[in-house]
């Protein structure tokens, strides 16, 4: 699995010109699911997501998490994050999971997160067009691959 998560004011995401998903402070999380993704890989990605400090505390350093903030999280799914674009100008897409397999785990990655911070956790439409407005707070914006856990 690889997200981007990034720390925002608000965001919002629009499907067919209705809001389906909408946050104020807290993290706008893009997911990209690969075929080879499983049940630890989401486990994994919440709790680090739901520990990660990266809020201000009252010193101005980065040393509150989600929890302590009070913040909402908005999930979007994102297969292009698994693109390969080493040869030639058309990405490939040949690491990013099946539909079926990438809902599946994109569904239980939501529900894992709602679990963890005992609130709804917003999202996007798997598989559907959508329009994503953000404003990003900082900014801050990390990259994590669970592959490499980094």
């Amino acid at each position: 699995m690889r997200s981007v998560i990034q720390r925002v004011s608000k965001a919002q995401v629009v499907v067919n010109q209705k809001v389906v998903g909408e946050i104020n402070q807290g993290y706008m999380l893009l997911l990209g699911i690969e075929e080879a993704d499983t049940i630890k890989d989401l486990e994994w990605l919440a709790n680090k997501v739901v520990k990660m400090r990266v809020f201000s505390d009252e010193e101005g350093k980065m040393n509150l998490d989600i929890k302590d903030v009070k913040g909402n999280i908005l999930v979007i799914s994102q297969f292009t994050l698994h693109a390969k674009t080493k040869k030639g100008n058309r990405p490939s897409y040949i690491k990013a999971a099946r539909p079926d397999h990438a809902q599946n785990l994109y569904e239980k990655f939501i529900d894992t997160l709602f679990h963890l911070l005992d609130q709804p956790i917003q999202s996007g439409r798997f598989g559907a067009h959508m329009e994503i407005t953000q404003t990003n707070d900082g900014p801050v914006t990390l990259f994590i691959d669970t592959k490499n856990k980094e």
